[in-house]
């Protein structure tokens, strides 16, 4: 991988990094769909009765030793749903939370990137456009399969698929004016004379 590539695909997740940070702390994307239960307190503490310190992703009600045998009397008997639960004793958004979110976009930027400078986009649309594609397939893969399987709320799903469309898209930007197409010198190859 050269530098420019290297650069391109850096500076691609340095800006993928700052659209994401903006949009989920001062643009209202990253809590739409997500509400606060109502009786908070006694749910808190039922789950943590519950659960004590086994932090954890839990799926209710659960299947059992029977599988899907009965699974559909359960549901249509049960509320349903997918619980992310952590003892207390959590923290807040933290330092190593952003340093993760970060080397994840680079990740994703200079992988973009590199697939870019093996393509033959040779116009600046085309390496946005290219760069684009590759965000709509990284913001389909997860999230509508979440929205299908586990009922991940439609505004949610939509919001995210956009954010990750709007960052790639900041990447690409910032890829497609590092990474101009390479100008490859023509040579005139002499056609021997017969004598």
């Amino acid at each position: 991988m050269s530098k420019r590539i290297f650069l391109a695909g850096i500076l691609g997740g340095l800006a993928m990094f700052l659209w994401q940070s903006v949009a989920h702390m001062v643009l209202p994307f990253g809590g739409a769909g997500i509400r606060e239960i109502p009786n908070e307190p006694a749910v808190l503490a039922a789950m943590h009765s519950a659960l004590g310190g086994a932090s954890g992703m839990y799926l209710f009600p659960g299947q059992g030793a029977e599988g899907m045998k009965n699974y559909d009397k359960k549901l249509a008997a049960n509320p349903s749903g997918l619980l992310i639960y952590h003892p207390p004793g959590g923290q807040g958004m933290s330092p190593v939370q952003l340093i993760v979110e970060l080397l994840t976009e680079l990740l994703e930027a200079v992988l973009a990137v590199w697939l870019l400078s093996r393509s033959r986009a040779q116009t600046f649309g085309g390496r946005v456009g290219f760069v684009f594609t590759l965000g709509v397939v990284a913001g389909i893969a997860t999230n509508v399969s979440y929205w299908n399987w586990y009922g991940f709320p439609a505004s949610y799903t939509a919001n995210y698929i956009g954010m990750q469309l709007a960052g790639f898209l900041a990447a690409g930007l910032v890829a497609a004016a590092v990474l101009r197409p390479v100008k490859f010198a023509m040579y005139e190859v002499a056609t021997p004379v017969r004598r």
